[in-house]
């Protein structure tokens, strides 16, 4: 029994594989050597568990086993709102490499549990089919292709891998939780929906991703310096989608209120962290920023008629400020 389709895998090019030891980054990781595909390793050690260090030498040990390089981030203690923070680490991370040494593609071994934990987690919260879809097989991001190969797999589909090759995986018994919401889900709910309703559930996740294909345009975006841009498509939920994407993409989840927010207001700051604005047809989304700027540049900003709350970030970031002047309105006219 292979785990993966071989026709899913041909734009797999130089990829980084986000590995924890645990069965579902492994069951990909040979998966991966099956289909011999190009691809290195990286692993953060948060510095928690015992454990954790048995599973930093499993990774360097399969690394050097089948040639590959093993990147490894010894994470600082993290306080406060564990989950949230450590992910941010660990994109942060991944986002370096991927940088440093051009891979095409991030892959994570996300899986169908997963993917109905995260549908269910929405619906709870109010979300639309956009939301619900949450995971996609391939998403694009700024500079590479986040994809997660996995995702038609269930679990028991993965475990059955694993034992019936007698590869070796670590479990962490911190997955089993349930005082964590995403655990309580995948025990109480997720896991049980699959293993009676696994095939009806994957044709739906089949239909979600046609609906929502219908439903939202697509966009070019353009990033400078943490500066996202994109023209508007006219259509709030589809603009909306979009600059929810871009955000999740730099660890900052937009709320209900600030999703009501950008249906009636074309310039709104998102937790005193994110500037959004939309200016004669074009989103901007920035980090918001407070920066005394000398007089010719405020003057220059006037005279290109730059929003006043962007003008600070463009400021401080010329090559930002270079984008928006390559696609300001005034430019296309």
């Amino acid at each position: 029994m292979s785990l993966l389709n071989s026709q899913n895998l041909s734009s797999l090019k130089k990829s980084l594989l986000a590995f924890s030891g645990g069965a579902d980054s492994t069951a990909l990781f040979f998966s991966l050597l099956e289909h011999k595909i190009d691809f290195d390793i990286a692993i953060v050690n948060y510095g928690l568990r015992v454990q954790a260090d048995e599973e930093v030498r499993y990774a360097q040990e399969l690394a050097k086993k089948f040639n590959l390089n093993c990147h490894l981030l010894r994470a600082e203690k993290i306080e406060k709102n564990f989950e949230y923070q450590a992910r941010c680490v660990r994109y942060d991370f991944f986002e370096e490499l991927i940088k440093k040494h051009n891979y095409t593609h991030l892959l994570t071994g996300h899986h169908l549990q997963d993917r109905l934990e995260w549908m269910l987690m929405q619906l709870c919260k109010g979300a639309g089919s956009a939301e619900l879809l949450g995971m996609k097989k391939d998403e694009k991001r700024s500079t590479y292709i986040l994809s997660r190969p996995l995702l038609e797999n269930s679990k028991e589909e993965i475990i059955y891998y694993l034992k019936n090759r007698k590869i070796k995986y670590f479990h962490d018994e911190s997955n089993n939780d349930t005082s964590y919401k995403r655990n309580y889900f995948r025990h109480e709910i997720a896991t049980e929906l699959i293993h009676h309703y696994k095939e009806g559930i994957k044709q739906s996740f089949t239909y979600l991703e046609e609906d929502v294909n219908s439903l939202i345009k697509e966009v070019d975006i353009k990033e400078v310096d943490n500066l996202s841009l994109f023209f508007s498509t006219a259509d709030k939920r589809s603009d909306i989608f979009h600059i929810d994407k871009i955000l999740k993409s730099k660890n900052y989840m937009l709320t209900a209120l600030q999703r009501q927010e950008l249906k009636s207001s074309d310039e709104v700051i998102a937790g005193r962290k994110f500037l959004i604005i939309l200016d004669k047809g074009i989103y901007y989304i920035a980090p918001y920023i407070k920066e005394s700027m000398d007089k010719a540049f405020k003057e220059e900003c006037r005279v290109l008629g730059i929003p006043n709350k962007l003008r600070p970030y463009l400021f401080k970031h010329p090559m930002a400020f270079i984008l928006y002047t390559r696609f300001m309105p005034c430019s296309l006219e």
